[in-house]
């Protein structure tokens, strides 16, 4: 008898549908502010940038203002796909000797070799150049449609109540508790008590003040997206990042912009992939695809041989990107997480993925702003003479793995994860499910997936067969795994489409997750 099932339920999630657009997301509440901004008439940008602000206060451990970001926008009426890329970039002013490596590997999401004090994961050393802010007003000011300050709007009401002290907030602090007492105004916010907040049965969930994160948002509000980066809030996070003997300068956010590119579009049976391009998990995506494509035999769901293609296929494509990818010169050609994707009625689609990269990021919140800020600096392998080593004024090669979907031209689905390294398996394999099995949306989110993350071991959903254990097996180590709400042993995926059949859209959120949700507009 298996006894090491975690949970012994078997859990389904309804897609959301609607005429006039759905937007999914990591967190219920903001899915139901985005789909509020289109209900009032905003389109998938507007939608997209709410609901952004407002996943990042209710799990304010996963993205927000200090963190970093991918978006892919599919613009209707251009029949056109594009990337912003709001990515991290290491301070102009860092300085590789305060990262020496140590014996033993990193404590959190990589096998990096050590850093003395863990440098390069946690604390004022760990915070690289934060792009959220600049992704969403750039997109916003050239493609949204709504007023700046309304869209902030409902962050700014949530970041007043206060983080609701849910099972899924004491959850997540005491997993990260014994970090979070090693710096004050952290502590002071989420362990007011020295402990992790708990709800208590039979009374109102109760709501942890957030220091000064709805002043800095009404501030942003009021001054604009630029203010993050060359006005008041700038210099409040850089004096107190400073403060703690952090490198992050005025003049690192002051050169700091979000950049468009085009995206990496890839033909694939009847469709075109279109991911993120550059120092993301885009390229890894789009070289595994080639290697599997018109192979996948599956109808209406994939087989044996199918799971041992994707696995082989990203196996491969891991080892290209660990020897190859990297910031290597000086042009800075652009390279824990949440994702939201939002399709309108008019049939424009967001597809963004923003994070702070560990949960709970650096750790740090610096007291002036109230604002969480990223850990960048961990994207970045500390040993010298790799693509992707440790560098002041350079970007890290990301995880992140936004993809929107065409065919005929016009936009189909689109999808993006949370989840690290596990993130690009995930949105892989929804895809190909969808483009190569012929499933439905909301099949293809309820079936059960592998993951390969590139550590040589292929990680099999204990709800597989031996089939499939024993066709990858033949080609790789495999462990079996359950899908349960922690640990994240595979990704966290949320996506919309527009039904081809019916013309209406769907939106689906990550069945795993409890607090996920989609929600029709």
């Amino acid at each position: 008898m298996d006894t090491n099932f975690y949970q012994n339920w078997r859990v389904r999630k309804p897609i959301a549908s609607g005429s006039n657009g759905v937007v999914a997301s990591h967190h219920k509440t903001a899915a139901e502010v985005g789909a509020a901004v289109l209900r009032d008439g905003g389109n998938a940008i507007d939608a997209a940038i709410a609901a952004s602000f407002a996943v990042s206060v209710v799990e304010p451990w996963m993205s927000g203002m200090g963190g970093l970001g991918y978006m892919m926008v599919y613009l209707a009426k251009e029949n056109r796909v594009l990337c912003i890329n709001g990515g991290a970039v290491s301070p102009g002013g860092l300085d590789i000797q305060d990262y020496p490596m140590v014996e033993g590997e990193s404590g959190d999401l990589f096998t990096w070799p050590a850093v003395k004090d863990d440098r390069n994961v946690q604390g004022y050393h760990s915070i690289a150049t934060p792009g959220q802010v600049a992704t969403v007003g750039l997109a916003l000011d050239k493609y949204g449609t709504k007023n700046w300050a309304d869209l902030l709007a409902p962050a700014i009401e949530l970041a007043e109540r206060g983080l609701p002290a849910s099972w899924a907030t004491t959850l997540y602090i005491a997993g990260a508790a014994r970090d979070i007492v090693n710096y004050p105004t952290t502590k002071s916010i989420y362990m007011p008590d020295g402990f992790p907040p708990v709800a208590v049965g039979g009374k109102p969930v109760p709501h942890l003040p957030m220091g000064n994160l709805a002043r800095t948002l009404k501030r942003l509000a009021a001054a604009g997206h630029r203010d993050f980066y060359e006005g008041d809030i700038a210099a409040q996070i850089v004096a107190d990042i400073q403060a703690g003997g952090g490198s992050l300068s005025a003049q690192d956010l002051a050169d700091y912009e979000a950049l468009e590119l085009a995206p990496l579009s890839t033909p694939h049976g009847k469709a075109v992939i279109h991911a993120a391009p550059g120092l993301t998990a885009g390229p890894t995506m789009a070289d595994s695809m080639q290697k599997f494509a018109g192979k996948i035999t599956g109808k209406n769901a994939p087989n044996a041989a199918d799971y041992a293609l994707w696995a082989t296929a990203m196996r491969d494509a891991y080892v290209t990107r660990f020897d190859t990818m990297g910031d290597v010169d000086d042009s800075r050609d652009p390279a824990s997480t949440t994702h939201l994707t939002v399709i309108d009625g008019e049939g424009n689609i967001v597809c963004f993925t923003q994070t702070l990269l560990s949960a709970f990021g650096s750790k740090v919140v610096p007291p002036k702003t109230g604002i969480m800020m990223n850990n960048g600096i961990m994207w970045f392998d500390p040993r010298p003479g790799f693509p992707n080593s440790l560098a002041p004024g350079k970007r890290p090669l990301s995880n992140m793995c936004p993809v929107i979907v065409t065919a005929g031209d016009e936009p189909w689905f689109a999808a993006g994860g949370s989840g690290g390294r596990k993130i690009m398996s995930a949105v892989m394999q929804l895809t190909s499910m969808i483009v190569d099995c012929g499933m439905d949306l909301e099949s293809a989110f309820h079936h059960p997936r592998i993951d390969y993350s590139g550590d040589g071991v292929a990680s099999i959903d204990k709800r597989l067969g031996d089939d499939v254990e024993a066709a990858i097996g033949a080609h790789m180590p495999t462990r079996r795994e359950e899908q349960t709400i922690l640990p994240n042993n595979f990704a966290k995926p949320n996506g919309v489409m527009k039904d081809p059949a019916t013309g209406k859209f769907l939106g689906a959120a990550d069945v795993s997750n409890p607090v996920s949700g989609a929600i029709a507009g």
